[in-house]
């Protein structure tokens, strides 16, 4: 498996999309996502506004992604296909991520799940500092190194 960490461009909000909609854990369809406000266009209009997103690009397809808000210092959105878990893939993606975001910010933040595979995931990538926001939801800080 050859991977390459990459800037999402316009071209890939199809494949976005395919991923966000094919995970088991945290799952959302497209018509739950738009209602949050989530649409191509929103995201379209976010990438032609900053670098804020990158894409897992293996053996020619895309395989997962992680998205930023480069102005509130979050980490929104990081995802991989199920038949891409556990490659390594997500820590590449949440790198990309972080090393932007860092550029800016000193401490940066995300939300999750309390009892959900992401949670731990992203602690073993040195996320900590869990505060409770309700909702069996969990606000997780990193400082850069």
């Amino acid at each position: 498996m050859s991977a390459h960490i990459r800037l999402a461009l316009p071209s890939d909000l199809a494949d976005i999309f395919r991923v966000r909609t094919s995970v088991r854990e945290n799952h959302l369809s497209v018509e739950q996502l738009a209602q949050m406000g989530i649409t191509e266009q929103s995201v379209s209009d976010m990438l032609a506004a900053s670098p804020c997103a990158w894409v897992a690009v293996v053996d020619g397809e895309v395989a997962g992604f992680s998205m930023i808000d480069i102005e509130e210092a979050s980490l929104f959105a990081a995802f991989v296909l199920p038949t891409h878990s556990g490659r390594g893939l997500g820590g590449k993606l949440v790198a990309a991520a972080e090393e932007k975001l860092f550029e800016l910010h000193s401490e940066i933040w995300l939300e999750t799940g309390r009892d959900t595979r992401a949670a731990g995931f992203y602690q073993s990538l040195g996320w900590g500092n869990e505060q409770d926001i309700g909702s069996m939801d969990i606000r997780l800080t990193k400082r850069r190194p």
